[in-house]
């Protein structure tokens, strides 16, 4: 995830407190003309350069210090930004009917769609939006379980138990149960947000936010609906192949009582707390236990346990407990720094920059043991001049290492657009952002992960790929459908076609269809669901994840044609190819400039989006899917009433 468009703080914006009174005969002020709409957009870009600095700032403050002060600093920047960008989306008017140059009616464009949460003209409005955008996101990342025996979980701490299949059933719907508790105390909130959210995105014109959101993809947002459905169309088959096999290896581990042969799998049985993505149960599904060797986290473990050896092989004298637990820090902190460095020598290798030093001095890579932070890792810009940082409490696993080479996408895309103005400072579309660091996932392959020691060396061996490209298939198959329900609801709870008081059931019928998954527990309305996903109260957009998993297997076919390699695309490792950096970086330069088909064409030779990369790269496991799936019963039914 990356952090971009809203960044509060508190500034003074100097308003003018009055305007001059003219006489009822002035005469009829001038159309404006393109060159004042080039001024307008010039001063704007300014605007952002001065501003956004200390939008960040108070920000990061919120995020990586929760406290009732960092909260209501945070509400107050945040009500100024909104005021900010309201007023200049409005005097951007004057211009609607000015032919202006390209680039300054892409920038209007981009000016009027800069902001995931319109705020209301009214400052009384705003302000309440303000503060229920920052109360929301401090709940999320002060969230905690309280177990009967007194002990208090946060978020990383709970997923522990979700995310390890060897804990029975029963402890980990106890823990998912725990984790959902947390929203409910903003559901209230969340349903007055959608009010005056909406009623920001009216006064600009849209019938709703679900509508502003699917504005901002260079088509109309009926188009670009009906290009989602056909994406999810195209490879929505790979999904149904993926779940009906797991569903039956869960179902012969835990028998019909808890996982049933041909209806929905309980969530919590598939490693992960929203089950977006299952790669922890892979040991629960390996194909063929024992070919090769894949166990990145054990390694990465391993590499920590070291460290702290040796760490207190140079201690001087006997350790007190204190100096123990001192020692722990510095073993943690250290494979965080050296799985971040792992991450950053794929991008230098292919030719980007190193990393600035203030990334490294500014960045929170490890969990502070003295406050509470919002650990969801994000990726800043805090100055779009390179003062780049993320966000992430790292821990030595192979989820935390893909994840941080994600985060730098976004860090590197920053800085190859930094020299654009700041309106033209963003992905080409946002699926784009998320794509990036993803792409470069995709060569994490085994002979990859042998070459930086974290694998043994893998002979060539069919039931090897099939071992590698479950465990890919387990992440990024199985995200697809909740890539796309994320912001099914949302939309429909934009449109009103999903009331308050069908919130939670809404969310499940949406997840029993596309998803064929069903809560561990009886659900109410008393629930909130949706609110234990960090970018339902973070109001953070989420088709862009989906868009990203098609465009990372399209990007990744691309860079491979580039860099002349000529086996399976699953195959294809492109650390160290200098033409395909190239290619990478021209594209990322672009930033936002460019209409996105333009600049996907500029790297793929297409100007149309395209699941068929991510069909080729899986098709050895979807014969082996076909093979085992013979005989079984696949698919699910469920209300898809919503």
């Amino acid at each position: 995830m990356h952090k971009t468009m809203i960044y509060p703080v508190v500034l003074a914006l100097g308003l003018s407190a009055c305007a001059k009174q003219q006489p009822a005969s002035a005469p009829a002020p001038e159309e404006p003309t393109a060159a004042e709409a080039d001024a307008f957009i010039a001063g704007v870009n300014d605007d952002y350069r001065r501003l956004l600095p200390y939008l960040n700032a108070a920000q990061w403050a919120q995020a990586t210090y929760i406290t009732d002060d960092t909260q209501m600093l945070a509400a107050r920047a945040n009500e100024q930004w909104l005021e900010y960008l309201s007023r200049k989306v409005q005097e951007a008017k004057r211009f609607n009917a000015v032919e202006a140059s390209p680039d300054t009616e892409r920038a209007l464009l981009a000016l009027k769609l800069s902001t995931a949460n319109p705020a209301p003209s009214d400052p009384d409005r705003r302000a309440e939006l303000a503060k229920l955008l920052s109360k929301m996101e401090a709940n999320y990342g002060a969230g905690k379980w309280c177990r009967p025996d007194g002990a208090c979980l946060s978020l990383p701490e709970i997923e522990k138990i979700i995310n390890d299949p060897a804990q029975p059933p029963a402890a980990r719907a106890e823990a998912w149960a725990g984790w959902h508790a947390t929203a409910r105390p903003i559901r209230a909130d969340y349903q007055r947000f959608v009010t005056l959210a909406n009623e920001g995105a009216r006064e600009l014109g849209f019938a709703n936010l679900g509508e502003m959101w699917r504005a901002g993809y260079d088509m109309s947002p009926a188009e670009f609906e009906a290009e989602v459905e056909r994406l999810w169309t195209q490879v929505k088959p790979l999904y149904e192949a993926l779940h009906c096999h797991v569903r039956a290896k869960l179902n012969a581990r835990y028998g019909d009582a808890v996982v049933p042969k041909d209806g929905l799998i309980p969530a919590h049985l598939l490693g992960n707390m929203w089950a977006q993505q299952w790669s922890n149960i892979y040991p629960l599904v390996e194909p063929y236990p024992g070919v090769g060797s894949l166990d990145v986290t054990s390694a990465l473990k391993q590499q920590r346990a070291a460290e702290y050896q040796r760490l207190l092989a140079e201690f001087k004298g006997k350790p007190s407990a204190r100096d123990l637990a001192e020692l722990e820090h510095r073993a943690d902190a250290a494979i965080a720094v050296k799985m971040t460095k792992m991450a950053e020598d794929f991008y230098t290798s292919l030719g980007f920059p190193k990393l600035p030093d203030t990334f490294w001095e500014r960045s929170l890579l490890l969990k502070p043991r003295d406050r509470e932070v919002v650990c969801h890792a994000s990726a800043w810009d805090m100055n779009m001049q390179g003062d780049v940082r993320i966000k992430q409490c790292i821990e030595p696993d192979e989820d935390q290492l893909t994840t941080i080479h994600h985060e730098l996408g976004h860090i590197y895309y920053y800085l190859m657009y930094n020299p654009l103005p700041p309106l033209f400072q963003a992905g080409a579309h946002d699926g784009f952002h998320e794509a990036i660091g993803d792409t470069v996932t995709l060569s994490l392959t085994p002979a990859h992960l042998h070459k930086i020691g974290l694998v043994p060396a893998q002979k060539t061996d069919p039931k090897a790929v099939i071992n590698a490209q479950m465990k890919w298939a387990l992440d990024k198959i199985v995200f697809l459908p909740w890539g796309k329900l994320v912001d099914q609801w949302r939309w429909k709870v934009f449109a009103g076609e999903i009331p308050p008081e069908r919130y939670n059931a809404s969310w499940w019928a949406l997840r029993a269809q596309y998803q064929g998954v069903s809560p561990p527990l009886a659900r109410s309305e008393e629930d909130f669901d949706p609110g234990a996903k960090y970018h339902i109260p973070g109001n953070t957009p989420y088709t862009r994840y989906f868009l990203a998993f098609i465009l990372q297997f399209q990007f990744q076919k691309a860079l491979c044609d580039a860099a002349g390699f000529a086996g399976p695309l699953h195959e294809c490792d492109i650390y160290g190819n200098r033409e395909a950096g190239r290619r990478f970086m021209d594209m990322l330069a672009q930033g936002a400039s460019r209409p996105w088909p333009e600049t996907l064409e500029k790297l793929t030779g297409t100007r149309e989006m395209d699941g068929a990369a991510l069909i080729e790269y899986f098709s050895p496991l979807m014969d082996y899917l076909a093979e085992q799936n013979k005989g079984l019963s696949c698919g699910w039914q469920a209300d898809a009433a919503s």
